[in-house]
């Protein structure tokens, strides 16, 4: 490092504890945190927050290998729904649509579900209680079809065939039975 003439001389023992400085600093630098400083220094946002950062950190290199077979496993499995849907016919693609689309109103699940439990429920328990319940309709609603193909119609459901299919879903005990209650001695 050459000092201009007029200005005052830094011994060389100071330069080089200044450069060692400055080493150790850009070295420290690599914190988290004064990363993010330094990237919102830069203008640039930063896309992995501190606490992220950490936990990045933080974990053993079986989890980082778990994580990365997850994520290839979401992915293929995305891929095997995506060929799927590609080879739908149009009929299958509308009814794959509209099963997609429908969903229960939140509000009345919840509302329903306060009633029962006289109790607040959490907006997680409501989105739950909602997807067993578009399961719950999907099986009845298979069984339904099953049946009007059993006995050789065809056309809408009708509500015979879904008090048909409710009724088998009983018998098989996937469904509970609410009217009666299971006696477990006989007396």
């Amino acid at each position: 490092m050459s000092q201009p003439s007029d200005s005052p001389k830094i011994s060389p023992k100071v330069e080089k504890d200044v450069e060692k400085e400055g080493q150790s600093e850009s070295e420290s630098e690599t914190t988290p945190e004064k990363q993010l400083k330094e990237s919102k220094s830069d203008g640039k946002a930063s896309s992995v927050s501190p606490s992220q950062e950490r936990k990045r950190r933080l974990e053993t290199p079986e989890e980082e290998h778990a994580n990365k077979h997850k994520k290839e496993k979401q992915e293929e499995e995305r891929l095997k729904m995506q060929v799927l849907v590609s080879n739908f016919t149009e009929d299958q693609l509308n009814r794959y649509e509209m099963y997609r689309r429908a969903a229960f109103p939140k509000a009345s699940i919840k509302r329903l579900m306060q009633s029962i439990t006289k109790s607040s429920v959490s907006q997680n328990v409501v989105i739950a209680m909602s997807g067993i319940a578009k399961v719950f309709v999907g099986e009845v609603v298979e069984e339904a079809l099953d049946i009007m193909e059993q006995w050789g119609e065809s056309g809408p459901i009708h509500p015979k065939h879904l008090r048909e299919s409710v009724r088998r879903l009983k018998h098989r005990n996937h469904l509970p039975n609410s009217k009666t209650k299971k006696v477990l001695f006989n007396t």
